[in-house]
């Protein structure tokens, strides 16, 4: 997929941030679209159907965790890259957004020449898995779809927002193996985008949820494993 063709949209009511960030996103030859508000950027990602979603989380008729939540459960959205970009740092903050669906959370003020390079890392993963053949594979009554980002539990079928589906993906490609927190970061979000320390407990939450508490053993001081 050539960079002409991925869609960005940018959310924000700041006029600055819109003409800043939109205007390099687009010198490096991304379709970029903005919105000066929750309301009007729900409306547009409906609509665009964006590669990437970059947001703020403090805004006027509705606010960022609120836009996540409807945008990350809008068909046709499910496996969009929602990333936060907000002076908001609070570890309450980032939890929130990653609750609502959000994949990544980036903190102003952030140089435009960053940014770009975070942006770039984040299409480049989404260009990677858009590339790889059709594969399925099963563990136990789960069924894993890679390329539709599917997954069946017993029958049921079930859509995951895209982090929680690469770390039930990377979890359950070897069962009963403990993967290193370290190693699920970079496997997950990767090296170039950084994450609060709580980030992976939140998603295994939310697949404990999903998926079943018992499926998921935390090893205290190591990280996480999946078992049948």
């Amino acid at each position: 997929m050539k960079k002409k063709d991925l869609k960005i949209l940018l959310i924000d009511d700041e006029p600055d941030i819109l003409e800043i960030v939109g205007y390099n996103l687009s010198s490096e030859g991304y379709q970029v679209f903005t919105a000066a508000n929750g309301v009007e950027g729900v409306a547009l990602a409906k609509k665009k159907i964006p590669h990437l979603i970059i947001l703020d989380v403090m805004m006027p008729e509705m606010d960022g965790i609120e836009a996540c939540s409807i945008i990350r459960k809008s068909p046709g959205l499910e496996n969009t890259i929602i990333t936060f970009l907000t002076a908001r740092g609070e570890d309450y903050s980032q939890l929130a957004g990653f609750d609502a669906g959000a994949d990544d959370y980036i903190t102003k003020p952030i140089k435009p020449k960053v940014l770009v390079s975070k942006v770039k890392a984040l299409l480049r993963r989404f260009k990677e898995e858009a590339s790889v053949a059709e594969e399925i594979f099963k563990v136990g009554g789960i069924e894993i779809n890679r390329e539709e980002y599917k997954i069946v539990n017993d029958g049921q079928e079930i859509i995951l927002p895209r982090k929680e589906f690469e770390l039930l993906s990377l979890l359950t490609s070897k069962p009963n193996k403990v993967f290193k927190r370290e190693v699920i970061l970079n496997k997950v979000w990767g090296s170039e985008v950084v994450v609060g320390g709580r980030t992976i407990d939140v998603h295994i939450r939310k697949l404990r949820e999903k998926i079943g508490d018992e499926h998921f053993k935390t090893v205290k001081g190591v990280g996480y494993k999946f078992v049948l």
